[in-house]
């Protein structure tokens, strides 16, 4: 079994058969589909476009749209599973390397990595956010007075409700925190935003 750094998954067959597909293509016709391939990266909802293009692309070099396509859908996963895993140019280009492609296709393809790595990190990040937007929050401090249990006595809570947009629908989330679980939380967000601040 391959040793990947994009994915731990076992892969099949027909996915590295379609990364040895692609040794049969000329330089021009890879830097072409790469092409492609990275502008449907950057603008994901348009794959009606991408699905026309890679047609286009068929046409004009006597393939088949239909196997084109399906070699695509395998070519995919590898930048899809590196985004998910941060993964550099250069282990990116091991990667491709261990699926059977050869190494001056590997090279630009790592080569456009490095630089479309940045931006669609950015735009991952962008999608993740919009998934679960905080919209309000509301929160009280609260004092443990009476329990049956003598040491909970005194103990300080948080109580928080989080409004969360899902969609077109907000959802109410309710959270109650000990002193140092609030703490804890409290670090985790100003983590968060310091790294949301890095891409800004």
């Amino acid at each position: 079994m391959l040793q990947l750094h994009f994915t731990k998954d076992a892969l099949p067959d027909s996915v590295s058969n379609d990364f040895q597909t692609l040794n049969k293509f000329s330089e021009q016709q890879f830097v072409s589909l790469t092409e492609l391939l990275y502008q449907f990266l950057l603008e994901p909802k348009e794959s009606e476009r991408f699905l026309a293009q890679l047609s286009e692309f068929a046409g004009e070099h006597s393939m088949g749209a239909g196997p084109l396509r399906g070699l695509m859908k395998s070519i995919l996963l590898l930048p899809h599973g590196a985004l998910k895993k941060n993964l550099t140019a250069e282990q990116v280009k091991e990667d491709m390397l261990s699926l059977g492609l050869n190494e001056d296709k590997a090279i630009h393809f790592s080569d456009q990595w490095r630089v479309y790595y940045p931006i669609l990190s950015r735009l991952a990040v962008g999608q993740t956010l919009m998934v679960n937007q905080l919209v309000d929050m509301e929160w009280k401090f609260g004092v443990t007075v009476g329990t049956s249990e003598l040491q909970k006595a005194g103990n300080i809570f948080l109580q928080l409700k989080l409004v969360v947009r899902k969609g077109n629908t907000t959802e109410n989330v309710y959270m109650e925190l000990t002193l140092p679980q609030f703490y804890n939380f409290l670090h985790e967000m100003e983590r968060a935003k310091a790294s949301m601040d890095c891409f800004s």
